[in-house]
């Protein structure tokens, strides 16, 4: 029996959902344990793709007071007792994590048992819990660590088939994710006359906060968008988008890799330890993508990388930074763990 666990974020979520996908193919459901608290109840509460879902009053440590630190690790560890004996009774012989604070006390609680413990780092920064966690495990799977066994992110087959040659500038898309992002919420508003009087049709992921707020504004100014607070799956939407402007979160970033969308990336500037930035130079240093901080980009400074885009080009480099199977190949490393 395999186990998944971690979650909080969609990046995280994405993860567990495509190699939970690929267990299926075999026939095999495997335990998810997540947390009560982020995205984990809306992903996979009475999902069919597990056997069983288990959701912990776990949360985060970074970002907290000392005291509040005190308190989260000794949750954790209350909780890893707690899942040491969920696993005892599942018969759990291997327990894969994705990361986040969902991953804690599974990933705890598999050491404390002896159970093989296989981990994804998502980001080319790898977090503090990972780096621990890294020191027990198996083996770790990451697109940016030259040694991993498994370097394509496990992004799915829906996304690849978007992939095809983009030649000019008929399209941008605004991707500010299911929760939104203000900052792209308000470049898209700033730029969209322009955008509108040089017929370039604008695709627009408010996320839910904004959604109403910014569908009045486009509505008002007569301006046509495609609009849309979330939608899944979100590939649908951007089948023929020849440009996006998105944070770079390591599921958004590797899924416009697959689909060859070439991106400008305006990584979140308050990711811990500044994740975003080193996820999208991965793809910068490989004339891939474009990278600008937030505190260098505003409307005339988007405006101008409109102008400029090669889009054609940046398609073209986008050939093979990413290849799929990659939840294939991580399912084929854990199994092949039983025949060391």
């Amino acid at each position: 029996m395999i186990a998944i666990s971690g979650g909080g974020t969609g990046g995280h979520l994405s993860i567990a959902k495509s190699v939970a996908q690929e267990y299926n193919k075999s026939g095999i459901k495997p335990l998810y344990i997540g947390s009560t608290n982020g995205q984990d109840r809306a992903w996979f509460e009475g999902s069919e793709l597990f056997c069983k879902s288990i959701f912990l009053p776990s949360y985060g440590v970074v970002n907290q007071n000392f005291f509040g630190k005190i308190k989260s690790l000794l949750n954790i560890l209350k909780l890893s007792f707690k899942v040491k004996k969920i696993l005892k009774e599942q018969g759990v012989t291997k327990l894969f994590s994705v990361g986040g604070y969902s991953s804690a006390a599974a990933s705890f609680a598999a050491i404390l048992s002896g159970i093989p413990l296989f981990i994804h780092e998502q980001n080319a920064y790898m977090g503090r819990l990972n780096r621990l966690l890294s020191l027990f495990a198996k083996d770790i799977f990451s697109s940016y660590d030259k040694s991993s066994k498994v370097r394509d992110y496990p992004v799915s087959g829906e996304w690849f088939a978007l992939a095809k040659k983009r030649a000019s500038l008929k399209s941008v898309a605004f991707l500010g994710g299911s929760q939104g992002a203000r900052f792209i919420n308000d470049l898209a508003k700033e730029s969209s006359f322009w955008l509108q009087e040089n017929g370039i049709k604008i695709v627009h992921q408010t996320g839910k906060k904004e959604y109403e707020e910014i569908k009045a504004f486009y509505e008002v100014n007569n301006i046509d968008a495609d609009v849309f607070g979330f939608f899944a799956p979100l590939s649908d939407k951007l089948k023929n988008v020849d440009f996006a402007v998105a944070r770079s979160g390591a599921g958004s970033m590797w899924e416009l890799a697959a689909a060859k969308i070439p991106a400008l990336f305006i990584p979140y500037p308050y990711a811990a330890k500044n994740h975003q930035y080193f996820n999208a130079k991965v793809l910068e240093l490989k004339n891939a993508a474009i990278v600008v901080k937030q505190n260098d980009m505003d409307v005339k400074a988007l405006i101008s990388i409109l102008c400029d885009v090669d889009v054609e080009a940046l398609n073209g480099a986008l050939d093979g930074v990413i290849e799929p199977d990659g939840a294939r190949k991580i399912v084929e490393a854990i199994e092949s763990y039983d025949r060391h």
